[in-house]
């Protein structure tokens, strides 16, 4: 199986199931000499946990990082960083009744199909619990990284959007409430909408957006590793994920060019900032700002016609503990994987620097 590496050069290859004794990853090219806050990292791990709220799923997960290699004494060696997260609430007879079935809308058929066997224990590697060792190694990267800032919040859950622009909005209060939504009117609404969501055994969709901060200018390597693709394969690679935008996005399609164009200041600043701090796949000083979709949760608490492996169609019920809104639990998964991003172009960067 292939595809379990993400980086050039700050590189993370992550293994384990959803149901397997523990899930894990390796961090290969990490500079040396970088001091680790392991508070920081756990912290990351509690906003992506389950069974934080009455919100998500109540699988109950403590999600605590052993370090295995690479860091002595606090700071970082230069080798490989290997960790594991146990897993300890497993209940996978939760799943028995899929055993022979495919759910609508998983990974289940494409992973039968493709390997010749599944572990449909919580869709085993397919699970979105892989996530958590991605954000051990957005914690890292976000420590390489120290002056650059990462704020995603939820700006939309089903068709509540949260329409103030995020200049106008204190980062500060993402963690107030547990629909990570900075804007205290619109959380309420959204929390109740997915409690309302869940009372029905269904899920709902919506979207995480992330805004990055001090970006130095050079970022990014045209013409195919773009700084906005990377970080485009970076957030469709993140489970539920269906759709990005950056900048002014699908809006832009919209308008002229002369309403478009990001006009200099004398500093080589812009006036306005459609273009999303990236141009030409490089960074240009501005604030990085992109929008994430996210789908509703594929498995349902509802009868719904499903396949099993002989062929037949079925009638099968959502069984187990699941979110019934993934967002508010994605909102470190972005952040994450957007540290990774720019951990993996700095140190790109510095290397081309200094071989001029």
């Amino acid at each position: 199986m292939a595809g379990n590496s993400y980086g050039t050069l700050f590189k993370i290859t992550t293994f384990g199931e959803s149901h397997g004794e523990a899930l894990g990853g390796i961090i290969d090219g990490c500079p040396s000499g970088i001091t680790i806050d392991l508070a920081a990292i756990q912290l990351e791990m509690s906003r992506r946990k389950p069974g934080q709220s009455a919100i998500v799923t109540q699988r109950k997960e403590p999600d605590d990082v052993q370090f295995l290699s690479g860091i002595f004494e606090g700071k970082t060696t230069g080798t490989p960083i290997g960790f594991i997260i146990p897993n300890t609430n497993q209940k996978s007879d939760d799943y028995s009744h899929i055993k022979d079935n495919y759910r609508p809308s998983h990974a289940d058929y494409v992973y039968d199909q493709k390997y010749g066997t599944r572990d449909y224990r919580g869709g085993g590697r397919s699970s979105a619990r892989e996530t958590a060792s991605r954000v051990v190694a957005g914690a890292i990267a976000k420590q390489i990284l120290p002056e650059i800032k990462i704020n995603a919040y939820t700006s939309s859950v089903g068709d509540i959007f949260l329409e103030k622009p995020y200049q106008d909005l204190d980062f500060s209060k993402i963690e107030s409430n547990p629909v990570r939504c900075p804007d205290e009117a619109s959380a309420v609404k959204m929390e109740e909408y997915i409690r309302e969501i869940r009372k029905q055994g269904d899920t709902v969709g919506g979207t995480v957006t992330c805004v990055i901060q001090n970006v130095p200018i050079g970022l990014g390597e045209p013409v195919f590793d773009k700084l906005h693709a990377e970080l485009g394969k970076a957030m469709l690679s993140i489970n539920a994920v269906k759709g990005f935008e950056y900048g002014s996005g699908f809006c832009g399609a919209k308008m002229k060019g002369s309403d478009h164009n990001d006009l200099y200041n004398p500093d080589g600043t812009t006036k306005t900032n459609l273009s999303g701090g990236i141009q030409g796949g490089i960074s240009n000083g501005m604030d990085i700002y992109f929008r994430v979709a996210f789908k509703p949760v594929a498995t349902i608490m509802q009868k719904q016609e499903s396949l099993d492996n002989k062929g037949n169609i079925t009638e099968m019920t959502g069984k187990g503990r699941h979110d019934p809104c993934v967002v508010p639990r994605a909102v470190p998964i972005v952040e994450a994987m957007a540290a990774m991003v720019l951990a993996d172009f700095y140190l790109i960067n510095k290397t081309y620097s200094e071989e001029i």
